[in-house]
């Protein structure tokens, strides 16, 4: 379901089609499920790539909730950590079909996370887990080999707990682990910094761009430095990735040169920091940085409307809205 088609236009991760009373008085099967909500819509998201479809698929999950026997569920959280993986795993056959026909570079719904809304980001490997490059790398496994790599990655379940919520044996559980993450292992260790040392990074390209600084953005780059737009034929993005630390250095170069009237911000998007552009009062885009060992080895620009719509009320309700 687009955003487009939801009845309730605004909604968010935090609005779903249920009282919104305080959660002590709201009934206790409604407020178990809220305070699950949370992690499930994290799992979701991460096993989508998609907000507005994670979104849904918690929903859904919400409705199979309020209509079942509360003496039948024995773990609330495993309960619903089964029904929403396999709500997931219904929508990735078709999602990937949608994807194969996408325009252009396919690239993740980027989400705040500052905000907690994809749960606790404590760790690199937590902030890893969300970022837009591994959520791109996902895309490489089949369905069940990626929830079994989010659900034991992500979130650190067993592989009895893994078994059970997909039905598989423990064996075969612990197979699809070991085969994912021979799939999704990178040429090339990354050497994560600190949040703040990354900040500055992204700081001193922004400048750079800003100035048109050649060098000095070349300095910041990766000699094999990739460069990915999502438009999605909606918004102008190049339709090929751009690679090279001069041919991406002058891409943006270029772009921030030409962009006087757009307001340039740095936030917390997908567990690390991103430059967030607005226009007017409308989120322009996005983009994300990839770090390995303390330059930027790849950029991710989301600039399809439909895929900012949801950063987008998340921006509002933080009190950052897109025109301030």
């Amino acid at each position: 379901m687009s955003d487009g088609d939801r009845s309730g236009k605004d909604a968010g991760p935090d609005d779903f089609v249920i009282d919104k009373a305080p959660v002590g008085r709201l009934p206790d099967h409604v407020a178990e499920f809220e305070r699950l909500r949370s992690p499930m819509f994290g799992l979701a998201y991460r096993l989508l790539g998609s907000a507005a479809e994670a979104e849904d698929a918690v929903q859904d999950a919400y409705l199979r909730w309020a209509g079942v026997e509360r003496e039948s569920i024995e773990s609330p959280r495993a309960w619903l950590a089964k029904v929403v993986t396999n709500l997931c795993l219904n929508r990735l056959t078709s999602a990937r079909v949608q994807r194969e026909r996408y325009v252009g570079p396919w690239l993740p719904e980027p989400v705040l996370t500052s905000d907690g809304a994809l749960g606790p980001l404590e760790t690199a490997e937590q902030r890893d887990s969300v970022s837009l490059a591994m959520l791109v790398m996902l895309e490489r496994l089949g369905p069940v080999e990626r929830a079994v790599f989010v659900l034991k990655e992500a979130f650190a379940y067993s592989h009895r707990e893994i078994a059970a919520i997909l039905d598989v044996s423990e064996v075969n559980s612990r197979q699809l682990h070991s085969r994912a993450k021979r799939d999704l292992a990178r040429p090339e260790e990354r050497r994560v910094s600190n949040p703040r040392q990354l900040e500055g990074l992204v700081e001193s390209f922004l400048a750079a761009a800003r100035e048109g600084d050649l060098s000095g953005l070349e300095k910041l780059l990766t000699a094999e430095v990739t460069a990915w737009s999502d438009g999605g034929g909606k918004a102008s993005a190049a339709r090929r990735p751009v690679s090279g630390a001069a041919k991406v250095a002058r891409l943006y170069a270029g772009m921030f040169a030409g962009a006087a009237q757009v307001s340039i911000r740095i936030g917390e998007v997908n567990g690390g920091p991103a430059v967030i552009a607005t226009t007017g009062d409308a989120l322009y885009g996005i983009l994300g940085f990839e770090i390995v060992d303390g330059r930027i080895a790849g950029l991710r620009a989301v600039a399809n409307p439909d895929k900012l719509a949801f950063l987008s009320r998340q921006l509002s309700r933080s009190g950052w809205p897109a025109g301030s």
